[in-house]
């Protein structure tokens, strides 16, 4: 067994750490940091970070930095606009961006940016909607009154509402967003700098990356203002100092039950990972035809790499035998308590059952759904406008809440925002990705399902790709947007290709969508509820809720660890970068690394570890001091951390972040990104919220 892993099984059993816990802002622990640290954020500190933290729609977090609207976060978490804005001769994701001055400033088409500005309990109405229901009723009463809900707080384009699910259903909180769909570049180092290292070095620690990129938030033709921004810190954090993270994690399953776990195990992580891997294959080969090929594939290959990386992670967590066993005592001791609460006991009757019933169905339907309903045979993101065309023409003359869900009135400013945006398309990459999906759905299905043949008709995979590209005119946003604002009419008399397609698998694809959801995923939401509740009332709110890619803050300190009896420093380098530097990639400094080398001291902090419980989605969160400074920037886990999905281990668990006194030193003097630097300098002497 992986030394790791017993490690991770061994400490499952001890008490859970200080550190763990991923918390929302209206239940953050302030006392417990107080005992572990001597200081406590009150709620004018927690207000100040809350409001100063940014979450990117895509899956990112970020941060004001300057009153002036000025967003820092990772270059990988806005890797899509760059690529979007590169050329073949002018190509700035292999050799990075900086505006001089306002004008200069590039939008990003695909990115939106969020501040959580509200929060209320909405519980008591949620569980008025869906009481007394169960299976496909109570998911239909669910999303109807989540409709309802979001739409009636969602005021204009600039308001984002979303109803969060909390200890998976046992609250239900509404989020009120402020919205900022211009978004548009500043600063990104080089690819090679931000993903230094590449896929040998991803997820492991030491590291020497520089994953940082500015971006500004644009109201009208003026930078937005944004007075409760994160000044950055005069000094840099040190090995032992206290740190907070500030961001969005992805989503953990520390409260799933064992089933969950086990199907996760056993069916779901197999299937993505056999998936991913065949996707890697095929890039690569992709890539490697030549330098207009690796320019189209490198990012997106890069992703690829990174997903089957941190999920083949998450896969050995759960093949680990003690972390399973560690869940099942916590389960088998949590029936004891729900069984000597009688309230709890009846409310939960039958749901162990039910629940391992809807993943046998899950279980046995997987196949048909991820191809139909999840869309795993159309790897298009023209196929995917085409949808959502046909879809829209469909929804948007139904009652806001017997819509789908993202085609509500509270969403559909995001959905605009994917179909309108003038981004290019690369017909190659298409091509390709539609040639897998289809060799996929046939792979996977059989040659004689009637849903391969509807879709292929007598067709090779590969041709009929190749005419759909050749003939769509979606790439076009003006054609995309005549057929939105033309609605049913519009869609029906378009013989464009996609367009067609999409018409003629919707029923189906329909079809496998709510089969899912009726018999799956309400059992799953319903139950998981109903274990929620249950949980709150024996074991009350002692624990951070799962993360749902939703605002968490989270406490720690700069430490290293002991990786097999060998001690793991906290902090990297600038000297340390160039020793690693090899001159050939992944291990390539770029160009103005080379040139800067001595003008920063080589014993500059480059990046740190920290013992913040992060996942997947805090990509792009600010590390702040007690001062609600800015120290750091979170770009990465280490390779323990990836079981962190599951469960925290705080002797090895650790965030990887850019170090403050690094991104300003690079910044400065390997960049000259004076206008940056002044920006953040200028901002340093800002008031910040006292703690206590």
């Amino acid at each position: 067994m992986n030394r790791r892993l017993l490690a991770l099984g061994l400490l499952l059993s001890l008490p859970a750490s200080a550190e763990e816990g991923m918390w929302t802002y209206d239940a953050f622990p302030a006392d417990a940091v107080k005992k572990a640290y001597g200081f406590a954020p009150d709620l004018a500190w927690l207000d100040k970070v809350r409001l100063g933290s940014v979450r990117l729609a895509g899956g990112c977090s970020a941060s004001f930095v300057s009153p002036d609207g000025l967003v820092m976060t990772n270059h990988h978490c806005v890797r899509s606009c760059i690529e979007d804005l590169t050329t073949a001769k002018d190509d700035l994701l292999a050799k990075g961006f900086q505006a001089k001055s306002a004008k200069e400033e590039r939008r990003c088409p695909k990115i939106e940016a969020n501040q959580l500005v509200e929060m209320t309990d909405v519980t008591p109405r949620m569980n008025t909607a869906t009481k007394g229901l169960t299976g496909a009723a109570f998911n239909t009463a669910l999303k109807k009154e989540t409709a309802a809900v979001e739409a009636a707080c969602a005021t204009g384009n600039d308001v984002r509402c979303d109803v969060v699910t909390l200890y998976n259903g046992g609250k239900y909180q509404l989020y009120k967003y402020r919205r900022f769909q211009d978004v548009r570049l500043v600063f990104a180092p080089e690819f090679s700098m931000a993903a230094f290292g590449g896929d040998a070095d991803n997820f492991n620690f030491p590291r020497f990356g520089y994953d940082v990129a500015f971006m500004r938030v644009w109201d009208g033709e003026a930078p937005a203002k944004s007075p409760h921004y994160l000044p950055w810190a005069k000094e840099g954090v040190k090995e032992g100092e206290l740190v907070f993270v500030s961001g969005h994690p992805g989503g953990t399953e520390r409260k799933s039950t064992v089933a969950e776990l086990e199907f996760q195990r056993d069916v779901a992580l197999p299937n993505t990972l056999l998936s991913l891997a065949e996707m890697r294959g095929m890039l690569r080969e992709y890539a490697s035809g030549s330098p207009d090929r690796y320019r189209l594939a490198r990012s997106r290959l890069r992703g690829v790499e990174n997903g089957l990386k941190a999920l083949k992670g998450r896969q050995q967590a759960l093949a680990d035998p003690a972390l399973l066993a560690r869940k099942r005592q916590e389960e088998a001791e949590l029936k004891k308590r729900i069984d000597a609460n009688p309230q709890a006991k009846a409310s939960t009757q039958g749901m162990w059952e039910e629940t391992a019933r809807a993943l046998d169905t899950w279980r046995r339907t997987m196949d048909d759904h991820r191809m139909k309903g999840a869309g795993d045979a159309f790897r298009s993101e023209l196929f995917t406008h085409a949808q959502q065309l046909v879809r829209a023409a469909e929804e948007l003359p139904k009652p806001n809440a017997e819509r789908l869900r993202e085609y509500t009135d509270g969403q559909l400013p995001a959905l605009r925002q994917q179909l309108l945006r003038e981004a290019p398309i690369p017909p190659e990459l298409e091509t390709l990705g539609m040639t897998f999906g289809f060799n996929k759905l046939r792979e996977t299905l059989g040659a004689d399902d009637p849903f391969v043949r509807l879709v292929l008709g007598k067709e090779a995979p590969a041709d009929l790709a190749r005419s759909l590209v050749r003939g769509t005119k979606l790439g076009d946003v003006n054609v995309r947007k005549a057929l939105l604002e033309g609605g049913k009419a519009a869609v029906e008399a378009s013989k464009d290709p996609m367009i067609l397609l999409a018409r003629k698998v919707d029923a189906e694809t329909r079809a496998s969508r709510k089969q899912y959801e009726d018999t799956v995923e309400a059992v799953l939401k319903r139950n998981g509820e109903r274990l929620a509740k249950a949980y709150l009332a024996v074991n009350g709110t002692s624990g951070a809720p799962d993360a749902t890619f939703t605002l968490r803050l989270n406490y720690g300190q700069v430490k290293g660890w002991d990786d097999n009896g060998k001690p793991v420093p906290a902090l990297t380098t600038f000297g340390g970068a160039y020793g690693r530097d090899t001159g050939k990639d992944p291990f390539k400094l770029p160009d103005p690394w080379v040139k800067a080398k001595g003008k920063v001291p080589e014993g500059t902090p480059l990046d740190m570890a920290t013992t913040n419980d992060i996942i997947g989605g805090n990509s792009g969160s600010p590390v702040v001091n007690r001062d609600g400074q800015v120290v750091g920037l979170i770009f990465d886990g280490n390779l323990p951390s990836l079981g962190g999905r599951y469960a925290y281990v705080p002797e090895s668990n650790r965030a990887v972040a850019v170090h403050g006194d690094g991104i300003l030193a690079a910044l400065e003097h390997v960049y000259g990104a004076t206008r940056v630097v002044n920006e953040l300098k200028g901002a340093q002497q800002a008031p910040v919220a006292p703690g206590r």
